[in-house]
């Protein structure tokens, strides 16, 4: 596996990881309203607001991509892998990569719902610090965690 810092031509590739990996955990959590975003939609969001504010790295198995993560600082904002490939160590070797980024700290939100997600960050030495409300639009419930070197 290669992880790479994304360049402007990887960027609609990595939104098509996001929008098919948001759509399987968002609609098996029951967020309808994830059933009408397009592939178009999520491209937009993704090189007009996800891209511009973090960090975008890519996980390559080949020359296929497999899983982003998208950081600002120690804010891991977005940290997805395609549902084909989960449980195979491409979720941890992104985090490995958050670690190098900020040894320091790491901060995310998850939702409350996304069981899968909250069990993986806490297996990997996060810690839920305050339960809340996304903003809006999504407005649901969900979680902060936190992580600090021991």
């Amino acid at each position: 596996m290669n992880i790479r810092i994304l360049d402007d031509e990887d960027l609609d590739e990595a939104a098509t990881v996001w929008h098919e990996s948001r759509k399987s955990v968002h609609t098996a959590m029951g967020f309808e309203s994830e059933r009408r975003v397009t592939p178009e939609e999520s491209r937009r969001v993704f090189r007009e607001i996800i891209a511009p504010r973090n960090q975008v790295w890519g996980a390559f198995l080949g020359k296929r991509m497999v899983g982003i993560l998208a950081i600002c600082g120690s804010e891991i904002d977005r940290m997805y892998v395609i549902p084909s490939q989960k449980c195979q160590g491409i979720g941890t070797a992104l985090l490995n990569k958050a670690h190098e980024l900020s040894p320091s700290g790491l901060e995310l939100h998850t939702h409350q719902a996304n069981e899968g997600a909250r069990a993986f960050y806490e297996k990997h030495g996060f810690s839920p610090v305050h339960f809340g409300v996304s903003p809006p639009p999504e407005s649901e419930l969900d979680v902060e965690y936190h992580w600090r070197p021991v």
